[in-house]
Order: C-alpha cells, then sequence, then structure tokens
C-alpha cells in the first residue's frame, strides 16, 4: 500500500498544460471537466498517492483565472436522477458542490440547464437557485443532435440557447453525473462567443483512459471495468494514428463524435484547432507514476472489486447481467481470478472453517485480520473488534464489550423495534466502544486506531446492511461482498 503516484507533480504539471491552452487559443478556455472534481474515489484507489480532491486542489493553483459552470440536465431534474455514490439527487449535488468549491474559494459563475424543453421541473428547479441568488441559463433540445452540423451551427440550434455570461478566461464546465451535456454547453459558447469577436477555445480534461498508456494496460482496463455499465470501451484513437504516426488511447464516445466535432469547429472558426481526439484532451495523468507496477497491481485489484459490485448490483437491483459478463471478460484479459484479493481468500477459509458468514481485512502492513459471526455480533461488527485490537496491542482473548451490555441492546432491537437481526452492527459496536471508553482504556485504545483502517482492503461473504456498508466507506475501507444475502 506504498505511495505509487506523485500527486504534486501533477498538480504541477496539471496546472501548467492548462495554462498552455489558455494561451493557445488567446482570450478564454472552456474545459470540459469529465468524472469528479473531488470525491475521485476510482483515481486514488488504482492511483496510490492521488488524492481524492487532486483535481480540485490543481484548479486551486488556477484559481484568480477560472470560474465554474454547472450542467444539470432537465431530464435528470425530472426523474429525480440520484448520485449512487452519495445517495443524493442530481438537484441537491449541484448545491452541494457548489457550496463546497466556493468554501474554499472558487468562484462559481452560474448553472446551465441542458436539454431544456418546458419542462415544470425544470422551472421550478430554476427558480430555486435564483432564489438563492443563482444565475441559471437554459439551453435547448437540438433536433438531430449531434449529426445535423447544419442546424446545430445556426441561430436556430447553438444560437436558439441562452448565451452563458463569463468574465474569466479559464471556465470549467463540470456536471453531478454523465449525460448532462457538458460539452454541448462549451459548443454553444463557442459559437456565441464567435458572434461576439471573442477567440475562445475548448479542450477536455479526462482522467481516463491514460491516452499515453498501452491500450490494455491494468488503468486502462480498470477503466473499463469502472464504466461497463455505461458500455466505454477503450479504443486505439484512429485519427491521432493517422495524422501522427503514434498510438494513443481514447474511448468509443469521443471517437465516435469527433468528426461531428470537427466538422462544428469547422463551421465555428472556419477550421479546426484539433487534428484527432486526443488532441482535445490535457491529462498529464500518465507522467506521474512512480511506481508503474504498484499502479498496475492497485488497478488489478480494482477490476475485481467492480466484479463484485457488479454481481451485488445484479443480486440486489436486478441489473442486467451485461455489466457482469464484461468485468468478467476484462478479467480474463488481465489473466486475473477473485482470488487475487487477498481478503476474498481469507474470509472464504474462514467461513469454510467456521461454517457461517465471515469477513477479512488487509491492514496496510500487509496483516489479514479475520471474523466470524456470532450470536452477539455480525461479522463485519466483529471485524472493527478484532483489528482495532489488533493495531492497539491488545490481546485476542480480552473482551472489549461486556456480553452483561450487548444483551440489553439485542433485547431492544427484537423486542422492541421488531428486529429480525438481534446480532450488533458495526455502528452499534461503535457507539458501545465509545460509551465504554470513557472508563475502559483497551476501547479508548481501540477506538483511537479508527483511522489507521483508511484505505485498508475488507471482503465479507455475505451482503452487508446498508448501514455495515456506510460506517465502511466513512472509514475509508475498500468493501467487497459475495452476492449472498444473510
Amino acid at each position: 500500500m506504498k505511495t505509487s503516484f506523485d500527486n504534486e507533480k501533477y498538480l504541477k504539471i496539471q496546472s501548467e498544460r492548462i495554462k498552455e491552452r489558455i494561451a493557445q487559443f488567446g482570450d478564454k478556455l472552456y474545459l470540459e471537466f469529465g468524472g469528479k472534481l473531488f470525491d475521485d474515489n476510482h483515481a486514488s484507489r488504482v492511483l496510490p498517492g492521488f488524492k481524492p480532491d487532486s483535481k480540485l486542489q490543481m484548479l486551486m493553483q488556477l484559481s484568480d483565472c477560472a470560474e465554474i459552470v454547472f450542467v444539470i440536465s432537465a431530464l435528470d431534474i425530472e426523474k429525480n436522477k440520484t448520485r449512487s455514490d452519495l445517495g443524493i439527487t442530481y438537484n441537491e449535488d449541484v448545491l452541494r458542490l457548489r457550496d463546497e468549491f466556493e468554501k474554499i474559494g472558487l468562484y462559481v459563475s452560474s448553472v446551465v440547464i441542458t436539454h431544456y424543453n418546458g419542462q415544470s421541473s425544470a422551472d421550478g428547479y430554476k427558480q430555486r437557485l435564483e432564489r438563492l441568488g443563482i444565475k441559471v441559463y437554459k439551453h435547448y433540445t437540438i433536433e438531430g443532435y449531434p449529426n445535423n452540423v447544419a442546424l446545430i451551427d445556426s441561430d436556430e440550434g447553438f444560437g436558439k440557447n441562452d448565451y452563458v455570461a463569463t468574465t474569466r478566461p479559464l471556465v470549467v464546465v463540470t456536471a453531478p453525473g454523465p449525460g448532462s451535456g457538458k460539452m454541448a454547453v462549451c459548443l454553444s459558447q463557442l459559437y456565441h462567443e464567435n458572434k461576439r469577436g471573442v477567440k475562445a477555445g475548448y479542450a477536455k480534461f479526462e482522467t481516463f483512459p491514460v491516452w499515453n498508456l498501452p491500450l490494455k494496460h491494468p488503468l486502462n482496463m480498470a477503466y473499463e471495468a469502472a464504466t461497463a455499465d455505461l458500455n466505454d470501451v477503450n479504443m486505439i484513437d484512429p485519427f491521432h494514428l493517422e495524422t501522427y504516426g503514434e498510438i494513443a488511447v481514447n474511448y468509443n464516445r469521443d471517437i465516435e463524435i469527433f468528426p461531428v466535432l470537427n466538422a462544428i469547429f469547422e463551421g465555428i472558426y472556419g477550421e479546426s484547432p484539433y487534428k484527432s481526439p486526443t488532441d482535445m484532451g490535457v491529462n498529464m495523468i500518465g507522467f506521474c507514476m512512480d511506481d508503474e507496477e504498484g499502479c498496475c497491481n492497485a488497478a488489478h485489484d480494482e477490476i475485481v472489486r467492480r466484479y463484485y459490485y457488479a454481481l451485488c448490483d445484479l443480486a440486489t437491483k436486478g441489473n442486467s447481467e451485461n455489466e457482469v459478463n464484461k468485468i468478467a471478460l476484462i478479467m480474463k484479459q488481465a489473466k486475473l481470478g477473485t482470488d487475487y484479493r487477498k481478503t476474498t481468500v481469507a474470509a472464504a477459509e474462514r467461513k469454510k472453517e467456521s461454517g457461517v458468514a465471515s469477513a477479512a481485512i488487509e491492514l496496510k502492513d500487509g496483516t489479514i485480520i479475520t471474523s466470524r459471526a456470532s450470536s452477539l455480533l455480525g461479522s463485519s461488527a466483529s471485524l472493527i473488534l478484532n483489528a482495532t485490537k489488533h493495531l492497539a496491542g491488545i490481546p485476542h482473548t480480552a473482551k472489549l464489550i461486556p456480553e452483561a451490555l450487548i444483551a440489553p441492546i439485542q433485547k431492544t432491537k427484537v423486542e422492541y423495534l421488531h428486529g429480525r437481526n438481534p446480532r450488533l452492527h458495526a455502528d452499534e459496536v461503535l457507539v458501545a466502544l465509545s460509551l465504554l471508553s470513557n472508563t475502559d482504556e483497551n476501547c479508548r485504545n481501540a477506538l483511537a486506531q479508527l483511522p489507521k483502517l483508511n484505505g485498508c482492503q475488507m471482503h465479507s461473504t455475505v451482503m452487508l446492511s446498508d448501514v455495515d456498508q456506510k460506517i465502511f466507506k466513512r472509514l475509508g475501507v475498500g468493501l467487497t461482498c459475495d452476492p449472498i444475502k444473510k
């Protein structure tokens, strides 16, 4: 679990690269920001040393010349689309992100509602934002987008959209999730800026796939596994190969739309500034690995993790098997099995030995700690106790929480709250430890070890409750589960 990625180097050369691209166009650059500006946990998992907020910190270095425009689709507003990782709607996430950015000094200038077609829910959301003092613009659905270039590049296409007033040379266009219409907003702005005599440019910032690594590099394969539900496919950029004779990796959607983008650029500028989809990008992440082998190992672990996620989603949400099958194929190409995750093997062995639900966690020094379910505690709750005792140097035989304290909690759960599972969950164990820590030194020392679980890997032989999953997520533990209900 050593650091394999030079985060400081990344912050420096990435901000320099964006400044170069601003200078290339002269007056203004619209930068489409793919992925997450912060909470980028996928990148931090596959690039040990990459901070989840690295892209945000990089933007902080450009804060004097940058402003942020949020994009949200009227279709997503209407559907109350939710971020699966946070459990909040895109509507709320825009406000959350705006608050977070402004807290650290980044300027958020406006929100653009795309795919607008008179939806009352979008009108209501617009009014809500305006009451909060936020500028809101509307961009309309264009028939035949993106292929009807003649209509798009006209007063009846981009020309119908509201012009988004901006004041700084770098405009970062971002969204709470994919499919929001970020690229269309950037292109629409280029059209309007050109009408006003402003020389504006467009660039794209995507962390993955990494363009200057091989097509089947583990980092790029891990990206395919992470986006299996979107059907993204990594490909050699044929335009880049033809123009420069160099191999670069991009993904299917950008490659498929590039001829259309080229035609739109030509309509706006008279000629296109780019010869390939890869040319549009500014990503420098591939130049910042200190230990490529460490990144490859982390990426392999991520592929297996994504496979378990897909299996559990199939079992609980009834998702299509296509996602599972696609990741299984990626695992085969990478010559990986589920036993690549050490915790998977350890948890399975403990279950075989005990005959009940079990769990295992790999600590940062490589030590594997296991647990099993008992009549008092679930396997995940037991694992927290076992791991913190080990880290605190407390004998395994020591009982941190007396059975006399557990029994009344179980009685409340079953008799008064009508629960079916009397075993304590992870949150209940942590509350009990907290209460006991006032008088018990062992409990106090065990609680103090919790920060050391951040970044550790864990596997459970059964799917954990939402409560337990949230606890491990807050602790920063990389959890996977077998697709078996308790």
